[in-house]
């Protein structure tokens, strides 16, 4: 008799890599073998740290998502569907699962043996080698039309490539740090370190890390005559370190070391300082691993001395961005690393724009970046977006005030140009004097634009509510964030309005599921991503954020996390937008790589079924999204 169950699973399995290059006999033994399992959305496949089961998996019908806790956070690294395979690298390398693996709708997937893999491996090369592709990697490629299936047709290249593909693999660290106890004189200290041959030597207490000295400390604090040499360690440590676990990634590491401002991580037992060291990881072992590091491009430009080298390294940046989307690197630690290395141009521009000046600033001032920049979501070089706020004046100091820091911003918006940020074609800049402003005229503009909500005014605020402080007084922007969420709190009405103009782009299907592309004009028949699909969604988070009085974040994935906590009720639809959000952005930047522009508009006609598929996935939550807003602030009333 027949078997029709394997017989389909043939059938099916025949169709997708590795299973496509196997012969007949192999690939029935392995569909006579397959356990088909049912999963319920939400739940789990497996966890991260998890031993791995005795089979891998085939996704048949459904969605799985693959979830990697980076720092408390649960980022989604990937989604799998109709043919994908995941939890295959833990078997075949004998170690725990890098990932949670949770099923994002009803799944049907088909359970095989590791075993019976096994044997097929020592007989079939080409299987053994998309083994190989598949660990190089260490994630799987959403995209598994363009991805995947390229990506193993060309093992050899991948393999002569793979130094680039080490975010998310274990770093590495030095398992024999140098130390030294806190009664140690800075004297003897250094002079271990020169026998030693090290960059740094760590101050220990009962074998657990409590401080740390480095080349830079000795130069700054020693060699300038500050501190005595006779002085013990504990005068010039730093205190206290930065501890983590020795299973941290390439990826985590680069991220700690930028949010901390530090070179070196502590590596103890359990990750913390209360454990004993066991290894000490320094930027530089990163560099070795890793070759373009943005740590290393962040110190180029602090000591780049001209505009053009400054143009220089946001090239650099752009090919680390590619490289990190070629990775499959989750787009929210790319946002951090782009954004902190556009953030440290921005810097470096305005302080060689300052050096020009004939004096210093007559008062404190702010630079603000605004928009997808001031929400930490500009991946893709987009024109500038900027504004400067100045401390208030005595009216009669008021004119020449004004004129040196419009004279400034027009030297850093040239610079910022030149770099490769174009100017804005409708002058959202400081240079421009409507926004290169005193304080108090700041926040007399921002009454005005809340209390008399026209179409232009809600259309401003949607740009300059997102600002982020680049460089200087940090007080500046306190106290206007502080009169705009007090003004806004007397003037609710304003959050209707701001919510219509959540709702001017639907989403982004019409009917019969098709997409909503534009009907005239030079793009038409394309879909614009970032109005129809990104920007309900950013609009979403900004009005809920301000009707919850959330000041201290704009980035628009935070701004989903925070909410999502402060409205439990809601978190399965906040999460799902901020998932949604993930996917877009990506998909956009993907598109701006390939096409050499801001992958703002899409030619469907240029998209795979299966990428067609994943945008539309992406535009049932912000159709929910949309619904709440309607309801929340009454908007049918409104249209």
């Amino acid at each position: 008799m027949k078997n029709t169950i394997a017989e389909r699973i043939f059938d099916f399995l025949k169709n997708f890599p590795p299973f496509d290059i196997l012969n007949k006999e192999q690939l029935l033994k392995i569909s006579t073998n397959v356990k088909v399992i049912y999963v319920e959305n939400n739940t789990f496949v497996f966890k991260q740290e998890e031993n791995p089961h005795q089979n891998f998996y085939v996704v048949k019908d459904g969605a799985i998502g693959l979830y990697r806790a980076i720092e408390n956070d649960q980022i989604l690294v990937d989604i799998c569907d109709e043919g994908d395979i995941f939890g295959l690298r833990p078997l075949v390398q004998n170690d725990h699962y890098l990932m949670s693996a949770k099923a994002n709708e009803e799944s049907i997937l088909y359970a095989i043996s590791v075993d019976i893999l096994k044997e097929i491996i020592a007989s079939n090369d080409k299987v053994n080698k998309f083994l190989i592709a598949s660990f190089s990697s260490n994630i799987k490629t959403p995209y598994a039309q363009n991805s995947t299936r390229h990506l193993f047709a060309n093992v050899e290249t991948l393999e002569s490539n793979n130094s680039n593909l080490t975010d998310f693999r274990t770093a590495e660290y030095s398992k024999n740090p140098v130390t030294c106890s806190k009664s140690t004189t800075i004297k003897e200290a250094a002079l271990i370190m020169s026998s030693k041959r090290v960059g740094s030597i760590l101050i220990i207490e009962s074998k657990n890390p409590i401080g740390i000295i480095t080349d830079k400390d000795l130069r700054l604090k020693i060699a300038t005559g500050l501190i005595s040499i006779d002085e013990k360690v504990s005068e010039i440590m730093s205190s206290p370190v930065i501890t983590v676990s020795e299973k941290i990634t390439t990826a985590e590491a680069q991220i700690a070391m930028l949010k901390h401002k530090i070179t070196h991580l502590c590596i103890t037992k359990d990750g913390t300082p209360n454990t004993e060291l066991i290894g000490i990881m320094s930027e530089h072992d990163i560099v070795v691993l890793q070759g373009n590091n943005p740590s290393v491009l962040m110190k180029e430009i602090k000591r780049a001395k001209d505009v053009n080298t400054l143009k220089y390294i946001r090239e650099k940046a752009s090919t680390l961005l590619k490289s990190y989307i070629e990775q499959r690197i989750p787009i929210t630690f790319i946002s951090n690393i782009i954004s902190e290395i556009t953030n440290a141009i921005t810097v470096k521009a305005i302080e060689l724009s300052l050096n020009e000046m004939d004096t210093k600033p007559p008062v404190k001032f702010g630079w603000l970046a605004l928009g997808s920049q001031g929400r930490k979501e500009q991946l893709l070089i987009t024109d500038q977006d900027n504004a400067l706020v100045f401390n208030d004046v005595k009216e009669e100091d008021y004119s020449k005030t004004k004129s040196y820091f419009l004279l400034l911003s027009k030297k850093i918006t040239e610079k910022l140009n030149i770099v490769g940020f174009e100017y804005c074609p409708a002058e959202m800049m400081a240079s421009n004097p409507n926004w290169c402003l005193s304080l108090c005229e700041w926040n007399a503009q921002f009454n005005t634009w809340i209390t008399k909500p026209t179409e232009k005014a809600i259309m401003m605020c949607t740009i300059f509510f997102d600002y982020n402080l680049i460089y200087g007084d940090k007080e500046l922007v306190t106290k206007m964030s502080e009169f705009i969420f007090k003004t806004i709190n007397s003037f609710e009405i304003f959050l209707n309005f701001l919510g219509k103009n959540a709702l001017i782009n639907p989403a982004p299907l019409g009917f019969f599921r098709q997409f909503l592309v534009e009907n005239d004009g030079k793009h038409k028949d394309q879909f614009d991503i970032k109005s129809r699909a990104l920007m309900p969604l950013i609009d979403a988070a900004r009005l809920i954020s301000l009707s919850h009085n959330f000041k201290d974040e704009n980035n628009t994935i935070a701004r989903f996390k925070k909410i999502a906590e402060l409205e439990p009720q809601n978190k399965d639809l906040y999460l799902s937008c901020l998932d949604a959000f993930k996917i877009l952005l990506r998909f956009r930047t993907e598109q701006g790589i390939k096409h050499n522009d801001s992958g703002r508009y899409i030619a469907l006609d240029n998209l795979s079924k299966s990428e067609k598929l994943k945008l539309k996935s992406c535009f049932k939550p912000i159709k929910d999204i949309q619904d709440l807003l309607n309801i929340r602030y009454n908007l049918a009333q409104m249209m």
